[in-house]
């Protein structure tokens, strides 16, 4: 793949931009990405996920995803704008049995604390209220996940309430429309 084509790649169907990033649909391309992501022990710790056995299952997950069909967002692969290198993902879900929109985010540990989730989360929420009209929008984390929980309140959100999260004690951290001012 030629540096042209790997920048095309890089920044196919934009969904966001921010200062420093990028936000676009997955593709089957991003499945190595996806695979040392999800294999890093300490990046999955607080999620409830099992690690990608394979870049073929990564794959095949990538390839099976159908939130940005279903719903027209999903979590969006993050990619630093300077080096268009894959950070992680970020974006915002919908769980029909809770009728909830959540917003989500999983970066290389690279790249944590510097302020990129925080970033990517934000825009997230901005698109959430206005492009797609959510009325709230909330967080979960387990509740040993403070740098979670930080980057919940950096984005505006409140406590709710707590609540079970993949088995484990967690909280559920919440913004209204109304309360969008901030973003």
């Amino acid at each position: 793949m030629s540096s042209d084509e790997l920048l095309t790649y890089k920044r196919m169907k934009v969904i966001l931009e921010t200062k420093r990033l990028y936000l676009r649909e997955h593709t089957e391309a991003d499945a190595e990405n996806a695979f040392i992501l999800n294999s890093d022990p300490e990046v999955i710790k607080y999620t409830g996920d099992d690690s990608f056995k394979t870049i073929e299952e990564a794959k095949e997950f990538l390839l099976k995803y159908n939130h940005y069909k279903t719903y027209g967002f999903g979590r969006w692969a993050v990619i630093e704008k300077l080096t268009e290198n894959y950070l992680g993902w970020c974006g915002l879900k919908y769980s029909p049995d809770l009728n909830e929109f959540d917003i989500g985010y999983r970066l290389m540990k690279k790249y944590w604390h510097q302020g990129y989730a925080t970033e990517a989360a934000k825009a997230c929420l901005e698109i959430g209220f206005k492009q797609f009209n959510m009325p709230a929008i909330v967080g979960r984390a387990m509740k040993e996940n403070t740098a979670s929980i930080k980057v919940l309140e950096k984005i505006g959100l409140s406590f709710l309430e707590e609540r079970n999260c993949a088995e484990n004690e967690g909280v559920v951290y919440i913004i209204h429309k109304k309360d969008d001012h901030n973003i």
